[in-house]
């Protein structure tokens, strides 16, 4: 019988670190537990699960992911330009992480880019949108469902 592979209805536990090109970890779980997820659960995204399909337990590699299959390009029309006074008493700075909530009451993080007296730039791309990410995974177990 042959080792499951990575791939539709499997479930995969595994280490993984995400790392940018300039080598900083923005995330990882090499010094915790395991990530233990099933492959289309959307708890990883398709393009990291794509990059990994195939591999079997015991699997050690680093696969480049870039922006297109990991967060994406940023969207300028995710750029926003609000008026200072809907931030009266803050402290800004560039850099900032505001939390916003929409017309559904859901949180939307936003990072404050540049502001005056008169108004303030809100970035609501995702952080890592346009980056190339280093997918690190050591693949330790692959049950087929």
């Amino acid at each position: 019988m042959t080792e499951p592979r990575i791939g539709q209805n499997t479930e995969v536990t595994l280490h993984f670190a995400l790392h940018l090109e300039n080598g900083d970890t923005v995330d990882s779980t090499f010094e915790k537990a395991p990530a233990v997820f099933k492959v289309g659960d959307g708890n990883l995204l398709p393009g990291f699960e794509a990059a990994i399909f195939g591999f079997k337990a015991g699997d050690k590699r680093s696969v480049t992911v870039p922006p297109e299959n990991a967060f994406g390009q940023p969207n300028p029309q995710n750029v926003q330009i609000m008026p200072r006074s809907q931030f009266d008493g803050m402290d800004l700075s560039e850099g900032l992480l505001v939390i916003f909530n929409d017309a559904a009451n859901t949180e939307l993080p936003g990072v404050v880019k540049a502001f005056d007296d008169a108004q303030v730039t809100i970035d609501f791309n995702h952080p890592l949108a346009g980056k190339t990410l280093t997918f690190e995974v050591d693949i330790i177990d692959v049950k087929a469902l």
